[in-house]
């Protein structure tokens, strides 16, 4: 099994599970391999890194004081230590933030029903009480969504990937 970092051209990150290199790029010329955030299909693969696990264990932290003999004072090292830091906590935040995108994706495929293209129409029928109000998504081109707004009809573009509709780990 191959697992591949990927991303999409919006700089979506997110892993691939394959059986072989091959199975990667036949699913990806075939267009199957989807980004999970917004579906695209521009994807191409990030420089990843095998895990390989040896039993070894890992090598004792080193001090700067004890391999050099020199003292170096807090005020010296915090400085240096803080980008570092922030640098290495933004792909966690970032992959935080897709998470909870994908969570709020799937909580709006779970309690809305897909009316598709009937979009425009039923959120009119719902906003003349023809029938009971219920949360409600589809597809309306953008005139149909700026008609909507005009009859004063709330309505909220949100592109939800294809992938947000299936299980996803």
């Amino acid at each position: 099994m191959k697992v591949l970092d990927l991303h999409c051209q919006l700089g979506h990150v997110f892993e691939g599970w394959f059986a072989s290199e091959d199975d990667f790029q036949n699913q990806h010329q075939r267009g199957l391999v989807e980004c999970p955030m917004c579906g695209s299909h521009d994807i191409t693969k990030r420089l990843s890194a095998p895990r390989l696990n040896l039993g070894a264990k890992p090598p004792a932290a080193v001090t700067p004081a004890a391999s050099s003999g020199a003292v170096v004072s807090a005020g010296a090292v915090a400085p240096a230590q803080a980008p570092l830091q922030s640098v290495a906590h933004a792909p966690q935040e970032h992959a935080a933030l897709q998470a909870a995108w994908l969570q709020m994706a799937r909580k709006i495929m779970a309690h809305t029903e897909d009316v598709g293209d009937e979009f425009a129409n039923e959120a009119r029928r719902m906003h003349h009480g023809e029938v009971p109000e219920r949360g409600i998504r589809g597809q309306a081109t953008p005139d149909e969504a700026m008609a909507l707004l005009d009859e004063g009809i709330a309505v909220v573009p949100l592109p939800l990937p294809e992938a947000a509709k299936e299980t996803l780990q």
